[in-house]
């Protein structure tokens, strides 16, 4: 894999930080006395380290690569207050059903230098989703790392015919609570800018989940939700060794959109939920990694350590 080890304190984030830290921001209740919810991200330069002594100039959400994952309810009034501390004019473009004038694109959000704006939404359609910048060049913004997940909660009430599978996937419900829940952002890195990317990751840290492996419990099933936001590259993929999942292309179903499968490819901005269930497997180590070897070979490389605890 690699030799060493990355300074994550110096990063300000852990890759067990960007896997499962969920972002739910401030909730209050709107005029009409429906669910509001809000954040604040700032846009800031930053140099992060994505492998042991190899450090990258990045623009980042709130100081990190990928940004945090926003999470709400289907339904809630999304109130985003975008600051921009970096050198270069930014936006939010959210992967949502919007506004024209609330889509993160020039004349509707682009924020320079030192400015702000605020981004105003309704949180549909249910699903796992992502915002990104969307100033131009853009391969540019998004390859230096202005992403992050959008995840929106079903709201069990607006779905009767799928009740018990939207209550699995809402956040603070008993039927929620047994599912072990990851974030993983598929990206690359391009480090002497020849828009080729060098180093390929989930979560930017390459080989961290190799190094350290993600530790789950047999006995409960596992959520991931998937978004590919890597640069120069047509497609990114996940392949699990030893065992298959049901997969909910961009996660706006309640029944699986693949089921019984091992590898799943997604294109720039496309994302899903995959659902794992090891219960019938032995303990031990079970590799996942993007079936394109090279990205393998060059990061993109993670176990999952299945334990009877």
């Amino acid at each position: 894999m690699v030799v060493g080890e990355v300074n994550h304190a110096v990063n300000g984030f852990t890759p067990e930080q960007l896997l499962t830290e969920f972002d739910y921001g401030e909730t209050s209740s709107g005029p009409d006395g429906r669910p509001q919810r809000e954040w604040t991200i700032t846009a800031l330069d930053r140099e992060i380290e994505i492998a042991p002594g190899v450090f990258f100039p990045a623009w980042t959400y709130n100081g990190r690569v990928p940004g945090p994952a926003l999470r709400c309810v289907e339904g809630e009034r999304l109130r985003i207050y975008f600051q921009n501390g970096g050198s270069h004019p930014h936006t939010i473009h959210l992967h949502s059903i919007h506004p024209a004038r609330m889509d993160g694109i020039a004349g509707a959000g682009l924020v320079k230098p030192g400015e702000a704006f605020t981004y105003e939404i309704d949180a549909r359609p249910f699903g796992c989703h992502l915002y990104h910048c969307h100033a131009m060049p853009l391969k540019r913004h998004i390859h230096k790392g202005l992403y992050g997940a959008l995840i929106i909660d079903p709201d069990p009430d607006r779905h009767p015919e799928h009740r018990n599978a939207a209550l699995g996937r809402r956040h603070g419900t008993p039927e929620h609570a047994r599912w072990q829940e990851f974030v993983m952002v598929m990206n690359g890195f391009d480090t002497n800018f020849d828009d080729e990317n060098e180093f390929y990751a989930i979560n930017s840290i390459a080989f961290a989940y190799g190094q350290k492996p993600i530790s789950v419990q047999r006995s409960r099933p596992i959520r991931i939700y998937l978004v590919n936001a890597t640069e120069f590259d047509p497609i990114n993929s996940l392949h699990l060794h030893g065992n298959f999942y049901d997969y909910y292309d961009h996660g706006t179903t309640l029944t699986p959109t693949l089921r019984m499968v091992d590898t799943v490819m997604q294109c720039q901005g496309q994302r899903g939920i995959l659902e794992i269930d090891f219960s019938e497997h032995e303990p031990g180590l079970y590799m996942f990694h993007a079936h394109q070897s090279e990205f393998a070979e060059l990061g993109w490389m993670s176990f999952f350590e299945v334990t009877d605890a």
